[in-house]
C-alpha cells in the first residue's frame, strides 16, 4: 500500500501542492500536519507509523517534509528499511528504496552516500534559516523595531471572543481533553494549544 505524508511547519502554509502530488502518484491514504520537523514526535506522523505494515511505501514530496534533523532523518529511513517499509521521495528519484532491493552493492551506495549528503543539507538550511531569524530579531531590536508577535489568545486579551477561546482552552486542558479535540472544537491551532498548556503547567510548578 502506498501512503503518503505532507508536512509544512506553520498554520500559515498551504498543503495542497503535496497532498496533490502525492494523490497523482497513487497513494490510498495521505497524513497530513502543520507542525515543525525537528524531530518525529508528531502526532500525525506516529499515527501512520502504527498504521504501516510489511511491503507498504511511504511517498513524500521531498526530504525535508521527512525530516530536518540530519542523525534522525537517517535513523528512523534505516529502520523503515529493517522493517520492510519502503520509502520514495519524489522529487529525488535516487532515494527510492524499492528500486534497490534486487541491487547489490553499488546501487545501494549511491541511494546511502545521497541521503546522507542530502540529510545533512535539510538540516544545514533549518540551521541557517534559524540563524537568519535570530539575526533579524537582533538587528531589528538594536534599531528598535521588534515588539515581538503579539500572542492572540490569552487571558487578558482585548477581543472578548479571544479570551472566551483561550478559557475554553484551559477549562479542557485541566479536564485532560487531548490536543486533537480541542484543536477540532476551538479552531485553534494545535501549537497554540501546546502554548498555552506548557504556560500553565509552568504557572503550576510557581504556584
Amino acid at each position: 500500500m502506498k501512503i503518503g505524508y505532507a508536512r509544512v511547519s506553520s498554520e500559515t502554509q498551504n498543503l495542497d501542492r503535496q497532498v496533490k502530488e502525492l494523490k497523482e502518484y497513487g497513494c490510498e491514504y495521505i497524513f497530513q500536519e502543520k507542525i515543525s520537523g525537528k524531530n518525529f514526535e508528531r502526532p500525525e506522523y506516529k499515527k501512520m507509523r502504527k498504521k504501516l505494515r510489511f511491503g507498504d511505501i511511504i511517498v513524500i514530496h521531498d526530504l525535508s517534509r521527512f525530516g530536518r534533523n540530519k542523525e534522525e532523518i537517517m535513523n528512523e529511513w534505516k529502520s523503515l528499511v529493517e522493517e520492510n517499509i519502503d520509502i520514495v521521495v519524489l522529487n529525488l528519484p535516487v532515494l527510492n528504496t524499492a528500486q534497490y532491493k534486487d541491487v547489490e552493492g553499488i546501487g545501494k551506495l549511491i541511494s546511502d552516500i545521497f541521503l546522507s549528503v542530502m540529510s545533512w543539507l535539510v538540516e544545514e538550511e533549518r540551521t541557517r534559516t534559524k540563524e537568519a531569524q535570530r539575526q533579524g530579531i537582533k538587528i531589528a531590536k538594536e534599531k528598535g523595531k521588534y515588539r515581538g508577535r503579539k500572542i492572540k489568545y490569552r487571558p487578558d486579551a482585548p477581543n472578548p471572543m479571544d479570551r472566551l477561546a483561550y478559557e475554553t482552552v484551559v477549562e479542557m486542558l485541566q479536564r485532560k481533553d487531548s490536543v486533537m479535540d480541542i484543536h477540532k472544537r476551538t479552531g485553534i491551532a494545535r501549537m497554540t494549544i501546546y502554548r498555552i498548556k506548557e504556560e500553565l503547567d509552568i504557572n503550576k510548578e510557581k504556584a
